[in-house]
């Protein structure tokens, strides 16, 4: 009966343990990306016409040249001093490219005032040629911006909701190039990593070779692995692909306090650690007030008459708390044994820089 009942509770503890490490798992594709896709970035300057008297100023010289240059190539003779630009704004256009992307699909792009526009709700972007980092055009926008606000007043009141200067065209750009990419032709595939780390780097190459059989992968360095296409799917490196990056890593991470003193924001990771330390923590508030009394002469008396500022300062201080934290505690014990004090977020953050001068935290203390 004891055997058994051993036996059951090994069984638990083992099942609990691979639920946990379930738990915090996280598929390859979430950690890591496959070398070669990615987005690409591309940007135009273009103008967006139609607006009611929120285009820019006469005092837009590059909106007046572009507007002038675009109605002589539509075969328009204009006087330039003749020209007003009320209704037309200059901005610069920039979308991403997916990885992928063929001719003939559509893309999203951002248009964004470059001028002295104050609204382009109601626009629409004439055509505009979208270039890559080398020089080449891989799309064209153009249509009827949505802006989402919304912008009226005068001189004496404005009312305004959002962002009335920044648009977006849901498929409003035209893929005309492809980014090279023949994945179907690869021999072997390099995935990096995100974030860095030996040991995140030899989970994923144990949990590649465990699945497509060993010396399938190879780490090359702490961010690279190397992945042979296994026999079993020759010319199915999509089907591949699919597979690995659905494979389950335990990510590993740096113990690491992020804080943020001007918003009193603070994050920290479950790796943090602390060695034994006392912290005292005491309240202190300083009050200054200042008030104004005026000192005037008597009534035959010479002299003037003059304001003098009264300044008046208190101090006040809470009793202090003492507080042990031991070797070894966790982030639950640490964020108890500071919520037990009374420390507040700023509290909180200057209590970890002295921990850190210390020597007793064990951690990267990151000060945006």
């Amino acid at each position: 009966m004891r055997s058994v009942f051993n036996k059951t509770t090994v069984l638990a503890l083992a099942a609990l343990l691979l639920f946990s490490v379930a738990a915090h798992a996280t598929r390859i594709k979430d950690i890591a990306r496959l070398e070669g896709v990615r987005d690409n970035q591309l940007v135009g300057y273009g103008l967006v016409v139609g607006l009611n008297g929120s285009g820019d100023s006469a005092s837009t010289q590059f909106t007046v040249q572009s507007l002038v240059n675009m109605m002589e190539r539509l075969g328009v003779t204009v006087d330039r001093d003749q020209v007003k630009v009320d209704n037309v704004a200059a901005v610069i256009v920039t979308a991403q490219l997916p990885p992928f992307a063929r001719a003939g699909s559509t893309i999203d792009v951002l248009v964004s005032s470059v001028g002295d526009s104050e609204n382009l709700a109601g626009g629409t972007l004439l055509m505009t040629p979208l270039r890559g980092p080398d020089g080449n055009t891989f799309a064209v926008a153009q249509g009827p911006l949505v802006v989402g606000s919304l912008a009226f007043g005068g001189e004496a009141a404005k009312v305004q909701t959002n962002h009335p200067t920044v648009g977006r065209i849901p498929g409003g750009a035209l893929v005309e190039r492809e980014v090279p990419f023949a994945l179907g032709d690869l021999q072997s595939l390099t995935y990096r990593l995100k974030n860095a780390y030996f040991t995140t780097m030899s989970r994923m190459n144990l949990a590649v070779n465990t699945a497509f059989g060993p010396e399938t992968a190879a780490a090359v360095d702490g961010g690279t692995l190397r992945v042979k296409i296994p026999a079993a799917f020759a010319g199915r490196t999509v089907d591949f692909v699919a597979a690995l990056e659905s494979l389950d890593v335990v990510p590993d991470s740096l113990a690491r306090i992020v804080v943020n003193e001007r918003t009193g924001t603070i994050v920290m990771g479950e790796d943090v650690r602390i060695s034994t330390v006392a912290v005292s923590h005491s309240n202190l508030s300083l009050v200054i007030s200042e008030s104004a009394q005026v000192s005037q002469p008597n009534a035959f008396g010479e002299g003037k008459t003059v304001v003098v500022p009264d300044t008046g300062i208190e101090v006040s201080e809470q009793d202090s708390s003492l507080v042990v934290m031991k070797r070894g505690v966790s982030i639950g014990d640490v964020a108890g044994a500071l919520n037990a004090i009374g420390a507040t977020p700023r509290d909180i953050i200057a209590i970890f820089q002295a921990i850190k001068a210390a020597g007793a935290l064990h951690a990267e203390l990151v000060i945006l």
